[in-house]
């Protein structure tokens, strides 16, 4: 990378007060949140404070534009857009919106985080469903047990864009390829990469996409994206209609269940908009930096921690090629337990996070080099 990008990227450094207590890499877990989208949250709060709902109309606006900014990160037509108040919720209006047969399988991982599988198997007491879980051979799915694993009866195939318990990045244009061959629902569980490497839905043949906006898009909690194909819409059976809902939500006595035409169907009720003001304020910065500027840095600083891993004899179980990998990285030692090596790391104010056998170590595109040199000299040499 450039002395110019690399200046470029330091510079957004004073967006993030969290750098002036902590080394913070984990953003695969919580993110801290930038001035600006505090500020954005704080203004609907003393908005809402001074003037109660008077200024309503300016809050629909800001929901709006939330919904065309969240269209553009990911290609899509803002009539593909709505709310949710987590990746979960997406996921499960998914599961229980799908027209199922007893017989029908999905298939999965068998190493997503609970949230997209839980919903799935609940399937199987309901209406017979299999869930079958594609095993990870050497930190990879492999691209060829997915496909052994579908056949006829095969509905959907749900997975993480990036697993996170290993930083592995699934192939999803060659999976959402195969899915869109065989008439099979392409569900992504996009919380671990969006923000921080390029997601396009469209060239991805992605039917359903969910993703809240703690993580790798610097939002708050309870803030999510959740898309729908245009041309999927009406074979989505929602499951969860409210008042908002239905194409005339403000003629309260006037009741006509007639659902909107697009996404916002499932939009039951009331916005979170406090957390709709701070995920515009994200996406924002985001789109100003540009995504594909965001994952060349984060690509090169994972890179550059990898060496350091393996030159202190620490075994990195992520990937280490740039299209197998995103801003995860897991590392396991033969003379440490995960949480002595975290609660090092912790002591220096270098913020990480324990997973199963390693530590997991998240840089957003505001760390820098010396920062990743930090971490690794507080790290025991092997």
């Amino acid at each position: 990378m450039s002395n110019v990008l690399r200046t470029f990227f330091e510079k957004w450094r004073a967006e993030f007060p969290v750098t002036k207590s902590y080394v913070y890499m984990n953003h695969a877990g919580v993110a801290p949140l930038s001035r600006r989208v505090r500020d954005a949250m704080v203004g609907f709060v003393e908005d809402a404070t001074v003037n109660g709902a008077v200024n309503v109309d300016s809050w629909t606006e800001t929901v709006e534009m939330c919904r065309s900014v969240a269209a553009q990160l990911v290609n899509a037509d803002a009539t593909e857009i709505a709310f949710m108040k987590n990746t979960t919720q997406g996921i499960l209006i998914a599961a229980n919106g799908i027209d199922w047969h007893q017989g029908d399988n999905v298939v999965t991982t068998a190493v997503e985080f609970p949230a997209n599988v839980y919903p799935w198997w609940s399937l199987k007491e309901r209406y017979g469903v299999q869930t079958r879980m594609v095993p990870e051979r050497d930190g990879r799915i492999h691209l060829e047990d997915i496909i052994e694993a579908i056949d006829e009866r095969t509905r959907v195939v749900t997975i993480s864009h990036v697993e996170f318990a290993s930083g592995y990045r699934n192939d999803i244009k060659a999976i959402g390829e195969i899915c869109r061959e065989r008439d099979v629902w392409f569900v992504v569980d996009a919380i671990q990469s969006l923000g921080a490497i390029e997601v396009d839905v469209k060239s991805s043949h992605i039917d359903i996409l969910a993703a809240d906006g703690h993580k790798w898009l610097l939002a708050p909690e309870g803030a999510a994206i959740f898309y729908c194909a245009k041309d999927k819409l009406e074979r989505l059976i929602n499951t969860n209609v409210g008042w908002a809902s239905v194409v005339n939500p403000r003629e309260f006595l006037d009741y006509d269940l007639t659902q909107k035409p697009d996404a916002t169907r499932f939009e039951e009720g009331s916005y979170n908009s406090t957390g709709l003001y701070g995920l515009k304020a994200a996406i924002d910065l985001l789109l100003e930096i540009d995504v594909s500027n965001i994952e060349t840095r984060i690509l090169e600083l994972t890179s550059g921690l990898i060496k350091g891993l393996n030159a202190k004899g620490y075994r990195v179980i992520t990937p280490k090629s740039d299209s197998e990998r995103s801003g995860i990285v897991v590392f396991e030692s033969d003379h440490y337990t995960p949480a002595e090596l975290f609660t090092l790391l912790n002591e220096r104010n270098i913020i990480t996070a324990e997973r199963g056998s390693g530590v997991r170590v998240s840089p957003h595109f505001y760390n820098t080099e010396l920062e990743i040199a930090d971490l690794l000299e507080v790290l025991p040499t092997h």
